[in-house]
């Protein structure tokens, strides 16, 4: 299986993904499951970017429609009205900047305003995402698996083995992409912990992550203050989630993720630099092996 290439292709940058990248969540919107709405105003969407990117993200991910469990859809209208005033002012920020929708007409207001990826829970199936994404010569691209609808996935969650599932399901929205001549570097991928998932099968994902790496693109993990965190954790507030979230955040690029999504930059920037460090002073297989044969010699 090809490897997963270490630069991500965006609309204004290459991302290197030799190290793992933390995306800092910006929600425009006054019911996220999350934030509770507390930078839903373009001025505080604003000032959370600068925020973040102080703590050191090295992306963000603008959304103006929530996706959780239960969520009703949000009209065109008020997603760009939400969205495109942020996005207007965070381009000036330097910084490589994601947009979370699935509707066609928001990715192409956004990529307009000079975005550089659409991150889309519904992996561009709703009609004329792809074609939106495809007509651009160079944006990223985040395909995330969700089984059945923001409005009903956790009524009925997705059964059996998760992760031959998550693979079919890229490899099969991926196949679509290549169709429409989209270059694989602009690819990510994402296996949507929490969507139509049950608490076993979203730390199925985690356990057997580097399964997903089979598909040979660079993975996007999303855990930060997620239901399943709550449940293991018995911490029932998802704004108080933030030791657990940063576990699993810790977890996911040990196991191989990429990139991943958060809200809590500061701290999981600072748990990744614990990460790095003992990553690089891990001894190497080769020197331990004639450690070993030292210690074998002298004994």
């Amino acid at each position: 299986m090809t490897m997963a290439p270490l630069i991500w292709q965006t609309a204004r940058f290459a991302i290197d993904l030799a190290q793992p990248r933390v995306m800092g969540i910006v929600n425009v919107t006054p019911d996220s499951f999350s934030d509770g709405g507390a930078h839903a105003s373009t001025a505080a969407a604003l000032q959370h970017c600068e925020q973040l990117l102080k703590e050191g993200a090295d992306m963000l991910d603008i959304g103006g429609e929530s996706t959780r469990p239960g969520s009703p859809a949000v009209p065109l209208d008020a997603e760009l009205a939400r969205v495109l005033p942020v996005v207007r002012e965070a381009v000036k920020l330097n910084v490589p900047l994601s947009v979370d929708t699935y509707k066609p007409e928001v990715m192409r207001a956004v990529l307009e305003l000079g975005a550089d990826v659409v991150n889309d829970v519904w992996a561009l199936r709703q009609p004329g995402a792809r074609e939106a994404v495809a007509a651009h010569p160079s944006c990223g691209i985040c395909l995330m698996h969700m089984h059945r609808d923001p409005q009903t996935m956790q009524t009925a969650p997705m059964q059996g083995d998760v992760v031959p599932e998550v693979l079919s399901f890229w490899a099969q929205q991926v196949a679509q992409l290549r169709l429409l001549k989209v270059d694989p570097s602009r690819i990510t991928l994402d296996p949507g912990i929490g969507f139509g998932k049950t608490v076993a099968q979203n730390f199925a994902l985690l356990a057997r992550q580097r399964e997903l790496l089979d598909a040979g693109y660079p993975l996007l993990l999303g855990w930060s203050r997620k239901s399943s965190i709550g449940t293991v954790s018995g911490i029932p507030a998802a704004a108080e989630r933030l030791v657990p979230s940063v576990m699993a955040a810790v977890l996911a690029v040990d196991r191989g993720a990429a990139i991943v999504r958060v809200h809590d930059v500061r701290d999981t920037v600072a748990a990744l630099a614990v990460w790095r460090a003992m990553k690089t002073e891990e001894p190497h297989p080769g020197r331990r092996a004639s450690n070993d044969q030292q210690q074998e010699q002298t004994s």
